[in-house]
């Protein structure tokens, strides 16, 4: 794998954690650490070295045979972590959004067929390699926005046989994108009212299905109105967990219904969107081990609700942020657009969303290896169109990207 040299970096990284794999808590994810003007060497896709400028250093004489990139004195952060999407989908809700738009609420929608099973006719009526190719074309869009490392979830097929074919489309999409892809098996998004028992199928059924061809695969689910129960999602998630699977779970987002302290208790490795929490459950999340994610495009795009992400910090809780980009509540691939949308509407600091978008989302997804700007770390960088890292959060439309690097190598 080729090396590449980084000239004139301004460097700024998420603090180390006190121990490997740990996530970062208030106060020391409130502020980056700035380790000035550097010359940042990458060797096998790692980074082995970040050697700091002095104001009377010579101009370095470029190494024989090594690509070399000017960062001109712009801010290098550690790539972008979105660790919660559903990007792998088919079809259109243009139509449901001018509804919602209306003020139809979203719940209402998705009574009709609309929402969730709108999409679901879609990928179940789209071929495995027409997915791929979707999810593929959506990859690389965030990959230019800055995500180098994705979640992905199934979760729009809701029977077994489409629920696998999801999955093996975003594990084909993974091993052609450059960056890196981390599937979820969402198999509880919905209940679908067309399929006679459907909850005990998909726990009979569709859970050991998955669990024998993705062993070790992160399951979720939807506890709502509308969709899974706090009692369905008991079996569920009793039958994963007898199958060796992690959980996460969406949770308050309309309603709170328990799911967020049954999720404490089980230990659950998050709970996701948070908008509904009582302030009782989000205190006890935030002095949980399990991690808080926070979606602030659906309140943009669906209805000015919020997560109170600076109550959750305030408590001692580990914050991640990510896009949610789906085809209905998040039509967003950019992570830098929730960065953005977090500063103005969860409370959050600039600092405090940049840990909350790298190095945090990187501990939730299971990787010791990148969300920093470390030596002997896996080299996915950023470099901004700034010298400033606030701009990540300041600037809006456009994201404030200049170049992306994967594993070493410059996509963009």
């Amino acid at each position: 794998m080729p090396s590449l040299s980084i000239r004139n970096a301004h460097v700024y990284t998420p603090k180390a954690p006190a121990k490997p794999g740990q996530p970062l808590r208030a106060p020391h994810n409130d502020e980056l650490t700035d380790l000035g003007l550097c010359d940042v060497v990458i060797d096998e896709g790692l980074i082995s070295s970040i050697k700091p400028l002095k104001p009377t250093s010579k101009p370095r004489k470029p190494r024989e045979n090594i690509p070399e990139l000017d960062a001109k004195g712009l801010a290098l952060l550690p790539g972008l972590v979105d660790c919660h999407t559903h990007a792998c989908f088919a079809g259109s809700r243009l139509g449901e959004w001018d509804d919602k738009r209306k003020g139809v609420p979203y719940l209402d929608i998705l009574k009709r067929g609309g929402g969730i099973m709108s999409t679901v006719r879609a990928v179940r009526d789209a071929s495995q390699q027409t997915l791929t190719d979707l999810l593929l074309e959506r990859l690389h869009t965030m990959l230019r926005c800055g995500s180098t490392t994705i979640e992905v979830k199934s979760g729009y097929g809701l029977s077994t046989e489409a629920e696998l074919k999801m999955l093996r489309a975003i594990r084909d999409a993974a091993d052609r994108f450059p960056g890196t892809v981390v599937p979820t098996a969402l198999l509880a998004h919905a209940i679908d009212e067309t399929q006679p028992g459907f909850v005990g199928r998909t726990t009979r059924e569709t859970l050991p299905a998955v669990a024998a061809e993705f062993p070790g695969i992160t399951v979720d689910a939807f506890c709502e109105k509308g969709a899974w129960s706090l009692e369905q999602c008991a079996l569920y998630y009793e039958r994963a967990r007898a199958l060796n699977l992690p959980a996460r779970v969406h949770a308050d987002q309309f309603n709170s219904l328990g799911m967020t302290p049954a999720a404490v208790r089980l230990g659950f490795k998050s709970v996701d969107h948070l908008e509904a929490s009582t302030p009782e459950d989000l205190a006890l999340l935030a002095q949980s081990t399990t991690m808080g994610v926070m979606l602030p495009i659906c309140g943009l795009h669906l209805d000015n609700r919020y997560a109170r992400g600076r109550k959750f910090l305030q408590a001692g809780g580990a914050l991640c942020i990510a896009s949610n980009f789906n085809p209905g509540s998040a039509p967003s691939p950019s992570l830098c657009e929730a960065i953005a949308t977090s500063t103005r509407h969860l409370g959050l600091s600039p600092a405090e969303a940049i840990v909350a978008s790298t190095h945090n989302p990187a501990c939730l997804l299971g990787f010791k290896d990148r969300g920093r700007v470390e030596e002997g770390l896996r080299a996915d960088l950023i470099i901004l169109s700034d010298p400033d890292p606030r701009a990540l959060a300041f600037q809006l439309g456009l994201p404030p990207i200049k170049h992306v690097i994967t594993k070493g190598e410059v996509v963009k």
